[in-house]
Protein backbone atom coordinates (compact mmCIF):
# COMPACT_ATOMS: atom_id res chain seq x y z
CA UNK A 1 0.00 0.00 0.00
CA UNK A 2 1.32 3.30 -1.10
CA UNK A 3 0.30 6.75 1.50
CA UNK A 4 1.03 9.27 -0.82
CA UNK A 5 1.22 13.07 0.04
CA UNK A 6 0.40 15.70 -2.76
CA UNK A 7 1.40 19.19 -2.37
CA UNK A 8 -0.31 21.73 -4.43
CA UNK A 9 -3.57 19.70 -4.64
CA UNK A 10 -5.48 22.71 -5.95
CA UNK A 11 -3.33 23.61 -8.92
CA UNK A 12 -3.74 21.88 -12.52
CA UNK A 13 -1.28 18.72 -11.61
CA UNK A 14 -2.53 18.29 -8.32
CA UNK A 15 -6.21 17.92 -9.15
CA UNK A 16 -5.37 15.61 -11.84
CA UNK A 17 -3.51 13.16 -9.13
CA UNK A 18 -6.52 14.09 -6.67
CA UNK A 19 -8.84 12.11 -9.60
CA UNK A 20 -6.30 9.28 -10.71
CA UNK A 21 -5.53 8.55 -7.01
CA UNK A 22 -8.53 8.35 -5.35
CA UNK A 23 -9.99 5.78 -7.08
CA UNK A 24 -7.19 3.55 -6.36
CA UNK A 25 -7.38 0.79 -4.31
CA UNK A 26 -3.67 0.12 -3.34
CA UNK A 27 -3.28 4.11 -2.19
CA UNK A 28 -4.04 5.80 0.81
CA UNK A 29 -4.07 9.75 -0.30
CA UNK A 30 -3.48 12.89 1.48
CA UNK A 31 -3.44 15.98 -0.52
CA UNK A 32 -2.62 19.48 0.50
CA UNK A 33 -2.82 22.62 -0.52
CA UNK A 34 -2.76 26.65 0.90
CA UNK A 35 -5.69 27.73 1.92
CA UNK A 36 -8.37 26.08 1.78
CA UNK A 37 -9.61 22.49 -0.82
CA UNK A 38 -11.01 23.77 -3.99
CA UNK A 39 -11.90 19.94 -5.04
CA UNK A 40 -14.29 19.57 -2.41
CA UNK A 41 -17.43 19.69 -4.34
CA UNK A 42 -15.71 17.72 -7.52
CA UNK A 43 -14.46 14.76 -4.90
CA UNK A 44 -16.32 15.05 -1.82
CA UNK A 45 -14.20 11.96 -0.17
CA UNK A 46 -10.66 13.37 -1.15
CA UNK A 47 -8.86 13.36 2.39
CA UNK A 48 -7.48 16.93 2.69
CA UNK A 49 -5.11 18.81 4.76
CA UNK A 50 -4.65 22.70 4.69
CA UNK A 51 -0.11 23.08 4.37
CA UNK A 52 1.85 25.65 3.21
CA UNK A 53 4.80 24.34 1.74
CA UNK A 54 6.75 27.19 2.89
CA UNK A 55 6.34 26.90 6.45
CA UNK A 56 8.23 24.08 7.89
CA UNK A 57 6.86 23.62 10.92
CA UNK A 58 3.37 22.85 9.09
CA UNK A 59 5.51 20.45 6.63
CA UNK A 60 6.59 18.76 9.79
CA UNK A 61 3.29 18.71 11.44
CA UNK A 62 0.91 16.99 8.70
CA UNK A 63 4.15 14.52 7.25
CA UNK A 64 5.08 13.39 10.96
CA UNK A 65 1.11 12.57 11.37
CA UNK A 66 0.34 11.47 7.76
CA UNK A 67 3.72 9.21 7.69
CA UNK A 68 3.36 8.72 3.69
CA UNK A 69 5.58 6.44 1.90
CA UNK A 70 5.45 9.57 -1.04
CA UNK A 71 5.63 13.03 -1.19
CA UNK A 72 4.48 14.17 -5.18
CA UNK A 73 5.78 17.41 -4.76
CA UNK A 74 3.57 19.58 -7.73
CA UNK A 75 3.28 23.15 -5.58
CA UNK A 76 5.50 25.74 -7.00
CA UNK A 77 5.68 29.50 -8.45
CA UNK A 78 5.50 28.38 -12.33
CA UNK A 79 4.36 32.23 -13.38
CA UNK A 80 7.00 32.53 -15.23
CA UNK A 81 7.18 36.72 -15.34
CA UNK A 82 6.00 36.75 -11.83
CA UNK A 83 9.22 34.85 -10.73
CA UNK A 84 11.23 37.73 -11.82
CA UNK A 85 9.61 40.60 -10.44
CA UNK A 86 8.86 38.78 -7.27
CA UNK A 87 11.99 37.03 -6.89
CA UNK A 88 12.02 36.23 -2.59
CA UNK A 89 8.56 34.71 -3.73
CA UNK A 90 10.22 32.65 -6.19
CA UNK A 91 13.31 31.35 -3.96
CA UNK A 92 10.64 30.67 -1.01
CA UNK A 93 8.12 28.65 -2.94
CA UNK A 94 10.24 27.25 -5.56
CA UNK A 95 13.42 26.57 -3.52
CA UNK A 96 13.11 26.75 0.02
CA UNK A 97 9.87 24.88 0.51
CA UNK A 98 11.33 21.88 -1.24
CA UNK A 99 14.21 22.20 1.32
CA UNK A 100 11.47 21.89 3.70
CA UNK A 101 10.20 19.31 2.23
CA UNK A 102 13.77 17.17 2.05
CA UNK A 103 13.92 17.84 5.41
CA UNK A 104 10.81 16.07 5.91
CA UNK A 105 11.30 13.34 4.16
CA UNK A 106 14.64 12.70 5.27
CA UNK A 107 13.51 12.66 8.90
CA UNK A 108 10.10 9.98 8.25
CA UNK A 109 12.63 7.81 5.40
CA UNK A 110 9.34 9.34 2.94
CA UNK A 111 10.53 8.78 -0.94
CA UNK A 112 10.38 12.16 -2.45
CA UNK A 113 8.46 12.56 -6.21
CA UNK A 114 9.32 16.28 -7.06
CA UNK A 115 8.38 17.97 -10.33
CA UNK A 116 10.57 20.34 -12.43
CA UNK A 117 10.71 22.11 -16.05
CA UNK A 118 12.36 22.31 -19.16
CA UNK A 119 12.94 26.19 -18.32
CA UNK A 120 16.24 24.68 -16.63
CA UNK A 121 17.77 24.78 -20.00
CA UNK A 122 18.75 27.39 -22.43
CA UNK A 123 16.58 26.39 -25.51
CA UNK A 124 19.96 26.10 -27.53
CA UNK A 125 19.70 22.86 -28.50
CA UNK A 126 16.34 21.06 -27.48
CA UNK A 127 15.11 18.43 -27.69
CA UNK A 128 16.63 17.32 -23.81
CA UNK A 129 17.91 13.83 -22.48
CA UNK A 130 17.65 13.79 -18.89
CA UNK A 131 21.66 14.26 -19.01
CA UNK A 132 21.66 17.32 -20.77
CA UNK A 133 23.61 20.16 -19.21
CA UNK A 134 21.77 22.64 -17.42
CA UNK A 135 21.64 26.50 -18.34
CA UNK A 136 18.64 28.52 -17.40
CA UNK A 137 17.94 31.71 -19.04
CA UNK A 138 14.83 33.27 -16.38
CA UNK A 139 15.18 33.50 -13.09
CA UNK A 140 12.21 30.63 -12.78
CA UNK A 141 14.29 28.58 -14.42
CA UNK A 142 17.81 29.23 -12.23
CA UNK A 143 14.86 28.58 -8.89
CA UNK A 144 13.99 24.78 -10.59
CA UNK A 145 17.39 24.24 -11.08
CA UNK A 146 18.27 24.86 -7.27
CA UNK A 147 15.15 23.20 -6.02
CA UNK A 148 16.97 20.07 -8.23
CA UNK A 149 20.39 20.68 -6.56
CA UNK A 150 18.57 20.58 -3.37
CA UNK A 151 16.83 17.76 -4.02
CA UNK A 152 19.82 15.55 -5.59
CA UNK A 153 21.86 16.22 -2.09
CA UNK A 154 18.96 14.67 -0.47
CA UNK A 155 19.57 11.36 2.08
CA UNK A 156 15.93 10.65 1.09
CA UNK A 157 15.17 8.24 -1.95
CA UNK A 158 13.96 10.97 -4.50
CA UNK A 159 13.00 11.37 -8.16
CA UNK A 160 13.04 14.35 -10.52
CA UNK A 161 10.11 14.76 -13.62
CA UNK A 162 10.46 17.27 -15.70
CA UNK A 163 7.74 18.39 -17.51
CA UNK A 164 7.04 20.77 -20.32
CA UNK A 165 4.11 23.38 -20.93
CA UNK A 166 1.67 21.40 -19.16
CA UNK A 167 -2.45 22.03 -20.32
CA UNK A 168 -5.23 20.47 -19.24
CA UNK A 169 -8.21 21.50 -17.76
CA UNK A 170 -8.25 22.98 -13.90
CA UNK A 171 -11.56 23.09 -11.78
CA UNK A 172 -11.59 26.94 -10.37
CA UNK A 173 -8.16 28.30 -10.60
CA UNK A 174 -8.72 30.89 -13.19
CA UNK A 175 -6.26 30.08 -15.07
CA UNK A 176 -6.86 28.63 -19.06
CA UNK A 177 -4.75 26.87 -20.94
CA UNK A 178 -3.79 26.70 -24.88
CA UNK A 179 -6.80 24.76 -26.24
CA UNK A 180 -9.50 26.70 -24.86
CA UNK A 181 -7.62 30.16 -25.28
CA UNK A 182 -7.24 29.54 -28.78
CA UNK A 183 -10.83 27.80 -29.39
CA UNK A 184 -12.80 30.74 -27.32
CA UNK A 185 -10.62 33.51 -29.36
CA UNK A 186 -11.56 32.00 -32.47
CA UNK A 187 -15.33 31.79 -31.71
CA UNK A 188 -15.40 35.31 -30.90
CA UNK A 189 -13.82 35.89 -33.77
CA UNK A 190 -9.99 37.41 -32.34
CA UNK A 191 -7.42 37.89 -34.26
CA UNK A 192 -4.59 36.07 -32.57
CA UNK A 193 -0.70 36.58 -32.31
CA UNK A 194 0.86 33.05 -32.17
CA UNK A 195 4.40 32.69 -31.82
CA UNK A 196 6.13 30.70 -34.70
CA UNK A 197 10.35 30.19 -32.90
CA UNK A 198 9.70 28.59 -29.78
CA UNK A 199 9.49 24.52 -29.82
CA UNK A 200 8.12 22.56 -27.02
CA UNK A 201 6.94 19.05 -26.11
CA UNK A 202 3.35 19.91 -24.97
CA UNK A 203 2.47 18.04 -22.04
CA UNK A 204 -1.12 16.87 -21.50
CA UNK A 205 -1.98 17.12 -17.45
CA UNK A 206 -3.07 13.94 -17.56
CA UNK A 207 -0.38 12.18 -18.84
CA UNK A 208 2.08 14.04 -16.30
CA UNK A 209 -0.20 13.02 -13.44
CA UNK A 210 0.29 9.28 -14.80
CA UNK A 211 3.88 9.40 -15.21
CA UNK A 212 3.89 10.73 -11.66
CA UNK A 213 2.08 7.47 -10.26
CA UNK A 214 4.35 5.43 -12.13
CA UNK A 215 7.31 6.87 -10.93
CA UNK A 216 5.97 6.37 -7.18
CA UNK A 217 3.70 2.69 -7.79
CA UNK A 218 7.94 1.39 -9.14
CA UNK A 219 9.53 3.47 -6.23
CA UNK A 220 11.73 4.81 -9.09
CA UNK A 221 14.99 6.81 -8.49
CA UNK A 222 17.17 9.71 -10.73
CA UNK A 223 15.90 12.30 -13.47
CA UNK A 224 13.06 11.16 -15.95
CA UNK A 225 11.47 13.72 -18.47
CA UNK A 226 8.08 13.62 -18.62
CA UNK A 227 6.00 15.25 -21.50
CA UNK A 228 4.36 14.64 -24.60
CA UNK A 229 6.37 13.49 -27.62
CA UNK A 230 5.96 15.66 -30.48
CA UNK A 231 7.98 18.90 -30.90
CA UNK A 232 5.54 21.35 -31.81
CA UNK A 233 5.72 25.54 -32.18
CA UNK A 234 2.83 27.29 -29.86
CA UNK A 235 1.38 28.04 -33.40
CA UNK A 236 1.33 24.68 -34.83
CA UNK A 237 -0.57 23.62 -31.47
CA UNK A 238 -2.83 26.67 -32.58
CA UNK A 239 -3.62 24.97 -35.55
CA UNK A 240 -4.01 21.65 -34.25
CA UNK A 241 -6.84 23.29 -32.51
CA UNK A 242 -8.80 25.03 -35.25
CA UNK A 243 -8.76 22.12 -37.25
CA UNK A 244 -10.15 20.20 -34.45
CA UNK A 245 -13.10 22.57 -33.43
CA UNK A 246 -13.28 23.66 -37.55
CA UNK A 247 -12.53 27.24 -37.13
CA UNK A 248 -11.15 29.85 -38.84
CA UNK A 249 -7.60 29.67 -39.05
CA UNK A 250 -6.84 33.04 -40.34
CA UNK A 251 -7.61 34.70 -37.34
CA UNK A 252 -4.15 33.28 -36.41
CA UNK A 253 -1.33 35.32 -37.33
CA UNK A 254 1.90 34.13 -37.14
CA UNK A 255 4.44 36.15 -34.44
CA UNK A 256 7.82 35.33 -33.25
CA UNK A 257 9.12 35.91 -29.78
CA UNK A 258 10.42 39.49 -30.08
CA UNK A 259 6.62 40.66 -30.54
CA UNK A 260 5.82 40.48 -26.78
CA UNK A 261 7.71 42.28 -24.55
CA UNK A 262 7.78 39.60 -21.06
CA UNK A 263 9.66 40.70 -18.21
CA UNK A 264 11.42 36.79 -18.87
CA UNK A 265 13.27 35.36 -21.36
CA UNK A 266 12.03 32.77 -22.94
CA UNK A 267 14.48 29.64 -24.35
CA UNK A 268 13.50 29.34 -27.64
CA UNK A 269 13.95 25.36 -28.41
CA UNK A 270 13.38 23.62 -25.20
CA UNK A 271 11.11 19.92 -25.80
CA UNK A 272 12.15 16.56 -24.06
CA UNK A 273 13.47 13.29 -25.35
CA UNK A 274 10.97 10.73 -23.29
CA UNK A 275 12.61 7.29 -24.06
CA UNK A 276 13.79 6.65 -20.62
CA UNK A 277 10.51 7.38 -18.95
CA UNK A 278 9.09 5.26 -21.79
CA UNK A 279 11.14 2.40 -21.24
CA UNK A 280 12.07 2.40 -17.47
CA UNK A 281 8.09 3.27 -16.12
CA UNK A 282 5.51 2.65 -19.22
CA UNK A 283 5.12 5.84 -19.91
CA UNK A 284 2.76 6.81 -22.80
CA UNK A 285 1.58 10.13 -23.57
CA UNK A 286 -1.49 11.53 -25.49
CA UNK A 287 -0.51 12.83 -28.77
CA UNK A 288 -1.44 16.39 -29.11
CA UNK A 289 -4.54 15.84 -30.89
CA UNK A 290 -5.66 13.36 -28.95
CA UNK A 291 -5.01 15.86 -26.05
CA UNK A 292 -7.20 18.27 -27.81
CA UNK A 293 -9.87 16.36 -27.43
CA UNK A 294 -9.41 15.40 -23.68
CA UNK A 295 -9.60 19.18 -23.30
CA UNK A 296 -12.11 19.75 -25.50
CA UNK A 297 -14.88 16.86 -24.02
CA UNK A 298 -13.43 17.89 -20.61
CA UNK A 299 -14.98 21.34 -21.11
CA UNK A 300 -17.71 20.50 -22.36
CA UNK A 301 -18.67 18.34 -19.36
Amino acid sequence: MKRILITGSNGLLGQKLAELLLSRQDVELLATSRGENKLAELYPTLPFKSMDVTNPEQVEQVVSKFRPTHIIHTAAMTNVDQCESDRDGALLLNRDAVQFLVDACEKYNVHLIHVSTDFIFDGENGPYDEEAEAKPVNFYGETKLMAEEIVKNAKCKWAILRTVLVYGVVNDYGRTNIVLWVRDSLQAGKVIKVVTDQFRTPTLAEDLAMGCWLAAEKDAEGIYNISGSEMLTPYDMALQVANYFALDKSLIDKADGSTFSQPAKRPPRTGFIIRKAETDLGYRPHTFAEGIRVVAEQAEA
